[in-house]
């Protein structure tokens, strides 16, 4: 428990740092390389065009991220007669009913120290439950997120070849990059920031191809209207049409949700709260 509260600290922290790098790098490195002459850029130049998208993809990836931990699930357990004792939270670690309620899916996170309604997972990188509060931001956040890194790595690729004078038109390229430039890095003949460069051509490789596969993962069990923690448990859910599933999670206002990041108000959960 102590390393998994220890996690729940660090992982936050960790998405914020690379985060800021890659702002820092897009900003500072590459967008400027791909000027050849500021003073004759016409408007809508290729430059102009990708700073604009990548502050499109990262103004939406930082807001739903905000989201997602602003609109924390609710605990549940304030509003039933609970108890005290180690056998009323064993009731509700088993995740398979709630004493008094019949919400589905209810579950007692220890790290967070609530019960949330719907619960899917626990998210170490907000440090926050995913319940049918903030699903949808967290579907947002995790697409934004990959795509604002397949935008860092197609302009890091860019800039390292211009930089190096390198042609990835051959796949292979980029598989021996690493251990190639590894080499060069310790004779001297490549720059320590050139290196750090592609080092972050990984790390954004990985990272958005993560978060493309889990936001696909989580959008099939949105269909199948079942939760991460549902299908952990072997639960039964009632079978429904997936149009009803997907507007159960984002709302008639999906649109919108997908433009800019706003709260789920469409969405049936926030209903249940109007009434």
């Amino acid at each position: 428990m102590l390393v998994l509260r220890l996690l729940n600290v660090v992982a936050p922290a960790y998405f914020l740092c690379i985060s800021l790098v890659t702002f820092v790098l897009q900003i500072f490195l590459f967008i400027p390389s791909m000027f050849r002459d500021p003073s004759t850029t016409p408007l809508f130049s290729p430059a102009l065009l990708h700073g604009a998208l990548f502050l499109f993809l990262s103004a939406n990836a930082m807001g739903n991220y905000i989201l997602v931990i602003q609109s924390s699930p609710e605990d549940l357990g304030k509003g039933l007669n609970l108890g005290k004792g180690a056998e009323v939270v064993a009731d509700w670690l088993d995740g398979s009913r709630s004493p008094g309620s019949a919400l589905p899916s209810t579950h007692f996170c220890r790290l967070c120290a609530r019960v949330t309604q719907r619960h899917d997972h626990h998210c170490f990188f907000t440090g926050n439950c995913i319940g049918s509060r903030n699903m949808r931001n967290f579907i947002m956040f995790c697409l934004y997120t990959s795509l604002a890194c397949l935008d860092s790595l197609v302009a890091g690729m860019a800039y390292i070849s211009a930089a190096l004078s390198m042609s990835f038109a051959n796949p292979l390229a980029f598989l021996t990059l690493l251990p190639h430039s590894i080499s060069q890095f310790f004779s001297g003949a490549l720059l320590s920031s050139e290196m750090f460069v592609i080092l972050m051509l990984y790390l954004w490789l990985g990272i958005g191809l993560a978060c493309a596969g889990f936001c696909c993962h989580q959008m099939l069990l949105i269909l199948r209207g079942q939760t991460r923690y549902q299908v952990r448990k072997g639960m039964a859910v009632r079978a429904r049409p997936w149009r009803e599933n997907l507007q159960e999670v984002f709302g008639k206002r999906w649109l919108l949700g997908l433009l800019i990041p706003v709260l789920n108000v469409g969405s049936d959960y926030h209903r249940q709260k109007e009434k």
